[in-house]
């Protein structure tokens, strides 16, 4: 089925809408020795098998990269059946179709798979435990994925932004302007993952022919707290809006939120030996974009 001999291979990105598919649809110019297919699921319903196994079939797919999920955490606690469709058993299809047709299969999921209640940054051999239904389909999607191919790379990470789409950074972009103060939550941890860093990643590690099968965490380097996150796109924004910290329990939503979600990214940088940025960094890139 896989030619390597073809001149352009084609890169399937699902979820061409959301936050990472868009970044793809921005790398696909640097990329031309690749055919890339970004699709919408109004142009393939991930969740019916038999289309998906007819698209693979059609167009030859060298790496199919699923940045498709159902990702409203809150609305998750209610909406049961579309988030176990589009994170769990889409997965299983797309991983089983990839091994029918001999396709390389990278899936994004998320920190969410665990509880939050750790002290130091999670390992991809850390248990998991999802405190919320969102991180529950996301840890069903990884293990039926796991089930039906082996030979595939799941890509957890965390506090995803970009310049498109609905985001941390947007909103408080939004709401520093609106405001003269907005309070954020100081006691929530992690690090933030800008979704042009991440497709750049995906794209390394399929150009470097090095597809070493597993589970691994990307995020940018560092940590902190959402209070600390917005803090500093005041300060890169240089706005007078006042950033105050507010605990958890005084901004309550209907799905639990890990406490701590911090990612070691030790591994994905040492097997396809990659120079993770700073978040700072990118997070400056992002806000040069959006103003």
């Amino acid at each position: 089925m896989e030619d390597d001999s073809s001149d352009n291979k084609t890169i399937l990105v699902t979820g061409a809408n959301g936050q990472l598919g868009r970044a793809f649809q921005v790398l696909e110019k640097q990329y031309s020795s690749y055919n890339f297919l970004l699709i919408s699921k109004e142009e393939l319903s991930i969740t019916d098998e038999n289309a998906v196994n007819d698209f693979l079939k059609k167009n030859q797919i060298h790496v199919c990269i699923n940045c498709a999920a159902y990702t409203a955490v809150d609305k998750a606690e209610i909406e049961q059946e579309t988030a176990i469709a589009v994170n769990a058993t889409a997965v299983g299809i797309l991983a089983r179709s990839c091994k029918i047709y001999h396709s390389k299969f990278i899936h994004i999921s998320t920190d969410y798979v665990f509880d939050g209640k750790g002290i130091k940054p999670y390992t991809e051999n850390d248990l998991t435990n999802p405190v919320n239904f969102y991180g529950q389909t996301k840890l069903n999607g990884e293990q039926i994925a796991l089930q039906e191919n082996e030979e595939i790379i799941i890509i957890r990470t965390a506090w995803v932004y970009s310049s498109f789409g609905n985001n941390f950074v947007k909103t408080m972009l939004r709401l520093m302007k609106e405001r003269e103060s907005i309070g954020v939550v100081s006691d929530q941890y992690g690090c933030p993952t800008y979704a042009a860093d991440l497709a750049e990643v995906i794209m390394k590690i399929i150009e470097s022919n090095n597809f070493v099968a597993g589970i691994y965490h990307y995020s940018n380097k560092g940590k902190i707290s959402w209070y600390d996150f917005a803090k500093e796109i005041a300060t890169q924004i240089n706005s007078k809006c006042v950033v105050n910290p507010i605990t958890t329990s005084q901004f309550p939503t209907p799905a639990a939120r890990p406490s701590y979600s911090v990612l070691d990214t030790t591994k994905i940088a040492h097997t396809f030996n990659l120079d993770i940025p700073e978040w700072k960094g990118s997070l400056q890139k992002c806000l040069t974009l959006l103003q």
